[in-house]
C-alpha cells in the first residue's frame, strides 16, 4: 500500500490508495455527498438576483427616447426625466435604484392610474427594482409584479421626457406620450 506524500504513520480519514482503488468507502460516500451538495447549490434558483448591485447609466432604446438618459429634472430635482447624455447620471441598482451623483433613490409613487409617477427621494422606499439582462424591471415578487414597461410624456422642457412605470395602458390626457417603452443599462453583452 502507498499513501502518496503522507508518512505511513499519519492518520487519515481514508486509509490507503493502491494506484487503482480507494479502499475506504467513507471517502467515496463523502465525495458523493459533496458532489450532490455542489450540484444542488449550482442548480438552486437565486431568489433576488437584483440584490447584486450593478452600476451604470440608464437610457431609453426606442424613439422618442432613443439614447436619452435618466436624470433629475433641472427645474425640480424630485422629478425623474430622460434627457441628454451630457447631464446623465450613473446609478447603483440592486433592489433600489440610487443616483451616484445625488444619493437620491428612484421610488414609485402611489396612483390609481396604471401609470405610476416616479420620484427622487432621500430614502429608497421602492425595493422592487431589478434587472433582466440589461433591462430595468420591477421584480415578480414585488407588489407590482414583473413590469418592464414605462410611459414617457413630453416634459415642459423641450428635450426631456417625464417617466412613469406602466402597469396597464392608461395615459394622461392632454400630453404627448409614448407607451410601452423600456429603459436599459448600456449593453451587458
Amino acid at each position: 500500500m502507498i499513501i502518496y506524500g503522507i508518512p505511513n504513520s499519519a492518520t487519515l480519514p481514508f486509509t490507503t490508495y493502491d494506484n487503482t482503488h480507494i479502499t475506504n468507502k467513507n471517502m467515496l460516500t463523502t465525495l458523493a455527498s459533496v458532489l450532490l451538495l455542489l450540484q444542488n447549490a449550482i442548480a438552486a434558483p437565486v431568489e433576488n438576483i437584483a440584490a447584486a448591485a450593478t452600476v451604470g447609466k440608464i437610457r431609453g432604446v426606442r424613439e422618442p427616447i432613443y439614447h436619452l438618459y435618466l436624470q433629475a429634472n433641472s427645474k425640480n430635482a424630485s422629478i425623474p426625466v430622460l434627457g441628454p447624455e451630457s447631464a446623465a447620471d450613473e446609478f447603483t441598482i440592486g433592489g433600489t435604484i440610487q443616483s451616484k451623483k445625488t444619493g437620491q433613490y428612484l421610488n414609485i409613487a402611489t396612483a390609481s392610474t396604471s401609470y405610476k409617477p416616479l420620484v427622487w427621494s432621500a430614502t429608497g422606499s421602492t425595493t422592487a427594482w431589478g434587472l433582466e439582462g440589461d433591462t430595468i424591471i420591477t421584480v415578480q415578487s414585488s407588489s407590482y409584479g414583473r413590469q418592464l414597461n414605462f410611459l414617457v410624456c413630453k416634459s415642459s422642457d423641450a428635450t426631456y421626457y417625464d417617466l412613469f412605470l406602466q402597469t396597464g395602458s392608461d395615459a394622461p390626457s392632454g400630453k404627448t406620450c409614448s407607451n410601452y417603452q423600456t429603459i436599459h443599462l448600456p449593453c451587458l453583452c
